[in-house]
């Protein structure tokens, strides 16, 4: 049991750290496509955020998917097509095709994440939800790791058309073994329920049409507080360190990219950690609110030197990085907030209705910072790219903090459950 349980948390995993790459990866490339595809700020902005497009489309369906057909069916079809993306958006002549192969990509990975806590929640016990979740994005953190500093050295080597080219095989030969290895249900593989085998009855299953389900969920009250702090916190972090963090710094601080880079992977990685740790700590004390809520003063608090464009030293300009990090990943628990205030076994749906907070705040802010950032533009050229004055992104990132508030008081008005279903 323990064989099939944690082959296939390592499948997904591993797809999960792809997930992550695509999402982040364009600040660390960010000049390279804006020199292919001669690209604005703006359009670079639309570019980036057409992986969340699609990604926010597909969580409900997603959360449907994987409570009707199981994860197995949904992870292999997603492997595949995020293959595709990948390899479309390696060989595109033109910013359209750039833009549909990361549509596709999106498309792919978008059941990544729900797919994941859907099997944490059938092949975990509910005790330890909180900290396999918090596992679960440590560990699909190293993707966004990988998308920053080493994708930097990476590029000395070898070109990023390369880079995704090999992500796109990658992506497909996971998509195979997950048909081949990951079952849905300890059932499947002949196996008691997590609640079977601490001398309990299992969850009972959703008898009505999947509608009802989803209908259940939508119309929970207590849903709907875990959607803010995913859009604020969630939607913030994965616009800056997704596309602005690193042109932030090399215009505003005069940081090479290499080093601009290195923050954003201390940011990604005090998150990675956080998300961990926020886990545990909840798990441990039995709290969901006050954890979530502390994580997200911090990160607001860390926003404040940066909206005053103050020039820190570089340890504390690093060290900054990683407790922003460290205090976003308090959004991580509206997850399980949300999976314990409705049905067991509606859990993918629920997770799926909040999370689509995230990438719709990050599809909506990545092009919209870009844009107002445009409205002040002076013309000038850095690097055969757009640069832009340290007044540019102050409003930028002004706009990021305000998002960032309404998570805030999203997880003021969450539910506390005890760490238990409601």
């Amino acid at each position: 049991m323990r064989r099939f349980r944690w082959i296939a948390f390592t499948l997904l995993i591993l797809a999960y750290v792809l997930a992550f790459f695509h999402r982040m990866a364009p600040a660390a490339i960010a000049g390279e496509l804006q020199l292919a595809f001669n690209a604005s700020g703006a359009a670079l902005g639309v570019l980036a955020a057409s992986y969340f497009y699609i990604y926010t489309l597909m969580q409900i369906p997603t959360g449907v998917l994987v409570d009707t057909l199981g994860v197995r069916k949904i992870a292999t079809l997603g492997g595949l097509v995020g293959g595709a993306g990948s390899m479309l958006f390696a060989y595109a002549d033109t910013l359209g095709e750039a833009s549909l192969g990361r549509l596709l990509v999106g498309l792919g990975v978008s059941v990544m994440f729900i797919s994941i806590m859907k099997l944490n929640a059938v092949w975990f016990h509910d005790r330890h939800f909180g900290t396999v979740g918090g596992l679960t994005i440590l560990l699909g953190n190293l993707g966004s790791v990988l998308a920053a500093a080493p994708l930097v050295w990476a590029l000395n080597f070898t070109s990023w058309r390369s880079i995704f080219a090999v992500l796109g095989v990658i992506s497909i030969v996971l998509g195979v073994l997950t048909w081949s290895l990951v079952r849905n249900h300890p059932g499947d593989a002949g196996f008691p329920s997590m609640r079977e085998l601490d001398g309990e009855l299992p969850h009972a299953f959703h008898s009505g049409h999947w509608y009802d389900g989803l209908v259940k969920v939508v119309k929970n009250r207590a849903t709907w507080p875990g959607f803010w702090p995913n859009f604020g916190i969630g939607g913030t972090l994965f616009t800056f360190a997704g596309l602005w963090a690193v042109p932030f710094l090399h215009d505003v601080y005069g940081m090479s990219r290499a080093l601009a880079a290195g923050h954003t992977s201390l940011l990604l990685a005090g998150f990675a950690l956080g998300a961990l740790l926020t886990g545990v700590i909840s798990d441990r004390i039995g709290r969901r609110r006050p954890v979530m809520v502390a994580g997200i003063v911090l990160y607001l608090l860390c926003w404040l030197p940066w909206l005053g464009l103050l020039q820190l030293p570089l340890v504390a300009s690093l060290g900054l990085f990683f407790l922003m990090g460290l205090g976003a990943s308090g959004f991580t628990l509206a997850w399980a907030v949300t999976k314990e205030v409705n049905p067991p076994a509606l859990s993918g749906m629920a997770t799926s209705v909040v999370n689509t907070g995230s990438f719709l705040g990050a599809g909506l802010l990545q092009p919209l910072v870009g844009w107002v950032m445009d409205l002040g533009w002076d013309g000038q050229i850095s690097e055969g790219v757009r640069a832009y004055a340290g007044e540019n992104y102050r409003i930028g990132l002004l706009l990021l903090f305000l998002c960032a508030l309404l998570g805030l008081l999203g997880a003021l008005r969450s539910r506390e459950t005890f760490c238990r279903y409601s």
